[in-house]
């Protein structure tokens, strides 16, 4: 059988017909065979290289009392029991090594069939020789390297002739983030044992490791934006947040930025940008901060609470509405009757008693935050910082007044499922508040709106009242008259 170029599959076969086109290309003689391209282009730059064919062995270049240093520092050094695992089991009995490399095509890790170890040792195939192709020639590692492929080098393609008994396959593996090279996978073995699966297995291994990183990188930069977009509306500028290696995360909306574009840093602080405009730089945790230009003038953000009746209580921010928990819809209450802002403590000591817990009111606020945004509620102290405006304030003030009309219009109990004791008084107030107001008035129709809200619902005195004053034949008296009976039937 052949393969598509018209070798033979055969590996000893292609071997000597590989040693006789070896040795005609080099001699300057016609070639019984051309040479696949790759291989051309490679045996053109080691000779360019000063790669003698005859040399023996490739440099060393690091000792072995620097591997295990070198080897901890290197970005692939945690994949490489999942390479093993994935290369050698697949490859188990078919006699190979695994080789890791870095970007400078140094041998870091080689493992696998010990009698191939062996006689890899004797060649100078180990850990802390350089394969790169200006080093050693053509060799399927430090060829890949250079043309950033999956290369498969098989017997006298090899430009040395100390690897012709040698079969190898090898992928690069590249950093999802920056796209520099990181290394190369290989696996190594007597040339008997080439078989085209082989070069498949490499890249599926250097892909693996690839998919990792990229699952790595997509994690860190979800935090970068977690911990960190708040800088982004808090600049009043344009901003952008940057991963370690200045590639934009996230960004203010600006034709300035584009995800995924890298900005070059430095240690200046400052950068200058595309556009010729200067950027500060500040470090965050895990990134960058970016920003253009002076701050701008920003609208306040507009909030609106529901706090009062059974609904759920909701928070509306410049026209969003979120559905609140009972939590925070006590704090958001809590804040919005404090406008000059409380700590953790206070804030923990209102919602809770003795028994509260800063902490907990911390990790609540950072909820609210993230969920409303970071302009509406900010830090130090915990205060509402957003235009606001609510059910709450809307009856305070109509109390204020006098405004039974008003009052009622809002009328409603504050947080009635509460438990806070500073929630409880401020709602037993309004409450006391609001139907002496309604009960001072005389008014049988403000009485009967009054009644019709939770706040009235089931208060003898605002019922008996708004029935002694209704006309006799009003169709309101007889519901009141009915709700009273029940109540008082209901009584103990």
């Amino acid at each position: 059988m052949n393969t598509s170029d018209g070798t033979s599959v055969d590996p000893l076969e292609r071997a000597r017909l590989l040693e006789r086109v070896h040795a005609a290309v080099l001699a300057g003689d016609e070639s019984p065979h051309e040479p696949r391209p790759v291989v051309v282009e490679s045996w053109r730059r080691s000779l360019e290289a000063r790669i003698d064919p005859d040399r023996r062995e490739p440099p060393l270049s690091f000792a072995s009392g620097r591997l295990a240093d070198i080897r901890r520092e290197h970005p692939l050094a945690r994949w490489v029991p999942m390479l093993r695992q994935t290369l050698l089991d697949a490859a188990d009995g078919t006699g190979h090594v695994m080789i890791i490399t870095d970007a400078d095509g140094n041998i870091l890790w080689r493992e696998g069939d010990a009698r191939v170890c062996r006689d890899a040792d004797r060649v100078l195939l180990a850990e802390g020789t350089r394969w790169a192709e200006s080093a050693i020639g053509t060799n399927a590692m430090g060829t890949t390297l250079a043309t950033g492929a999956p290369v498969q080098i098989h017997s006298a393609e090899h430009l040395v002739r100390a690897y012709h008994s040698w079969t190898c396959a090898a992928c690069p593996v590249r950093d999802p983030d920056t796209g520099a090279l990181l290394g190369a996978v290989d696996l190594s073995g007597p040339l008997h044992t080439m078989h085209p699966a082989l070069l498949a297995l490499v890249v599926a291994g250097a892909r693996l490791v690839e998919s990792e990183l990229r699952w790595r990188l997509a994690a860190s930069d979800d935090l970068l934006r977690e911990r960190n977009a708040h800088h982004l509306t808090e600049s009043g500028r344009d901003a952008a947040l940057l991963s370690p290696s200045g590639r934009i995360v996230a960004s203010t909306p600006s034709a300035r930025f584009v995800p995924g574009q890298r900005i070059g840093l430095d240690d200046s602080g400052t950068v200058r940008l595309d556009d010729g405009e200067d950027a500060e730089v500040e470090p965050l945790d895990g990134g960058y901060l970016l920003r253009v230009g002076q701050p701008r003038s920003r609208r306040r953000p507009q909030l609106s609470l529901r706090l009062l009746g059974d609904k759920v209580p909701m928070a509306t921010v410049d026209g969003v509405r979120h559905e609140l928990s009972l939590r925070h819809a006590e704090i958001l209450a809590l804040l919005a009757m404090h406008p000059g802002g409380l700590n953790a403590e206070r804030l923990a000591l209102l919602l809770h008693g003795e028994q509260g817990n800063p902490t907990t009111v911390r990790v609540e606020i950072h909820r609210i935050r993230n969920a409303l945004g970071q302009d509406v509620v900010k830090t130090r102290p915990y205060r509402i910082a957003a235009d606001l405006d609510s059910d709450l304030h809307a009856v305070r003030e109509a109390l204020s007044r006098g405004d039974a009309e008003a009052a009622v219009d809002h009328a409603g109990l504050l947080l009635p499922r509460s438990e806070s004791v500073a929630i409880r008084a401020e709602r037993d107030e309004l409450l006391a508040s609001l139907r002496g107001l309604a009960l001072a008035t005389g008014s049988p129709e403000l009485l009967w709106r009054f009644a019709n809200t939770d706040a009235g619902r089931d208060d003898l005195e605002v019922l008996e009242k708004a029935r002694d004053l209704m006309a006799p034949d009003a169709p309101q008296r007889s519901v009141l008259e009915t709700r009273l009976r029940l109540l008082l039937e209901g009584e103990p």
